[in-house]
């Protein structure tokens, strides 16, 4: 539900934005305030699953997210559909990291890997749906296609009944709560800062909300380091690969979510597409990650992850690059087709052993944790390029209902985002061991 919605909203933008006459401030904050959300609290969900039960923790998320998408779907204003997307971020908070800890706790580790590329091959479904069925409702009426996430969460909650539960015997009680406060604050500000500014400039409220932001952020850091409980344990990132993943993570989803806004929007408006042809236009993609994801789990496995991840990367910078070639009006065969499939090629080699990598470097007793600081970390990657991208395209107001402008913008953020993979990649030859694994080394307990 938490991916499919991600790119069910992507498809819907500018047909929110025509109903209710939203500039472009206004809907990056309909993806962005879901985002923020989710990456604010989705440490506390991974850890309240790892202290009340994972088990317990995702049903709690799967049908708060129901409630959720019902009061998106049938929101009045701009402004009550962001907050009704804020509330998505908080139950998606709660489900997201679970989904990953429950499969750490119940696969022997062996298994786990081709079990994450299992996971990962179906988030190609939802990637691959969200579009498709995605642009067929919102062709109709956008609301409908938040209406999908009810019988979704229905069935999910049924199907719930069997999973074993898990927790971590030995989790602490006590709350970060500074922690809490912190890492909203920070995101908030940075987000709001990074979103306002191609509109307002380095105005007095832009700049307060910039310093806030990185203040905010430099005293989680500190914080951190000497509460009794901290929610990002210090100890976690003296792990090499541990930090390294987490900053290829940073690259990897920040450019594959500002590209798949600006691709949407630019599909639409620059190319004229409907919504339905927008959304279509990235399923091979994801048909690819369906099949071939849990497949590069095991050569991961097998062979050390390091390999499969670099060769990804390097896919993924091509993939960009050839994107960002398409004119205002691309012949999909020759000129989208190429660059997507490219990108299914690249995720499918990259996602499982990067995941894998992670929550292999954390004991088994923090995979709840440890989850939740990987998807936090790229929630936070998505949250800060999209916000950022118009900023460094020159992409601002009501400019997003002119084709010309959005085709340029767009051919700009692709190389943008083939930039950040590119950093990602060069982190993973010179920081990764060179037999980097998936396999989880002993729990030190």
């Amino acid at each position: 539900m938490a991916f499919l919605d991600g790119t069910v909203a992507n498809v819907a933008l500018p047909h929110i934005g025509a109903d209710f006459h939203a500039d472009l401030a206004g809907l990056q904050w309909v993806v962005n305030g879901y985002t923020l959300t989710l990456a604010s609290l989705i440490l506390v969900g991974g850890s309240l699953g790892d202290r009340l039960g994972r088990r317990r923790v995702y049903a709690w998320g799967v049908g708060g997210f129901a409630v959720a998408s019902v009061l998106t779907a049938l929101a009045p204003t701009i402004q009550l559909l962001v907050l009704a997307r804020l509330l998505q971020g908080v139950a998606g908070a709660l489900l997201t990291p679970g989904s990953l800890a429950m499969l750490q706790a119940s696969f022997h580790r062996d298994d786990r890997m081709r079990a994450i590329g299992a996971w990962t091959g179906t988030l190609g479904i939802a990637t691959a749906g969200g579009p498709v069925v995605g642009g067929w409702l919102v062709g109709i009426d956008w609301r409908i296609a938040f209406w999908i996430n009810v019988p979704i969460a229905a069935v999910v909650l049924w199907l719930l009944r069997t999973a074993p539960e898990s927790r971590d015997a030995d989790a602490h009680r006590g709350v970060d709560l500074p922690a809490l406060v912190l890492a909203p604050l920070a995101l908030a500000g940075l987000s709001w800062a990074l979103t306002a500014w191609p509109d307002t400039g380095a105005s007095p409220p832009t700049v307060a909300a910039l310093v806030i932001g990185v203040c905010a952020a430099t005293a989680f850091v500190i914080v951190e380091r000497h509460v009794q409980f901290p929610m990002v344990p210090p100890s976690l990132w003296r792990n090499r690969d541990f930090s390294i993943i987490n900053l290829v993570t940073l690259m990897v989803y920040g450019a594959l979510a500002g590209s798949m806004f600006v691709l949407a929007v630019y599909l639409q408006l620059s190319a004229g597409w409907s919504p339905l042809a927008a959304g279509a236009a990235t399923v091979p993609m994801s048909v690819m990650m369906f099949f071939l994801a849990s497949r590069f789990g095991g050569v991961a496995t097998r062979y050390g992850a390091r390999g499969p991840m670099l060769a990804g990367g390097s896919t993924l910078v091509v993939a960009f690059g050839s994107l960002a070639l398409a004119p205002d009006h691309p012949s999909y065969v020759t000129q989208i087709l190429p660059g997507v499939v490219l990108m299914g090629l690249g995720l499918s080699m990259l996602v499982a052993p990067l995941t894998g990598t992670v929550l292999a470097a954390a004991p088994d007793h923090l995979s709840g944790l440890a989850s939740g600081i990987n998807n936090a970390v790229s929630r936070t990657a998505g949250l800060l390029v999209i916000a950022a991208l118009p900023l460094v395209v020159g992409l601002s107001g009501s400019d997003y209902r002119v084709g010309p402008v959005v085709g340029h913008a767009y051919r700009s953020a692709m190389w943008w985002c083939a930039g950040l993979i590119l950093v990602g990649v060069l982190l993973m030859a010179v920081g990764l061991q060179r037999r980097a694994s998936p396999n989880r080394r002993p729990d030190p307990k």
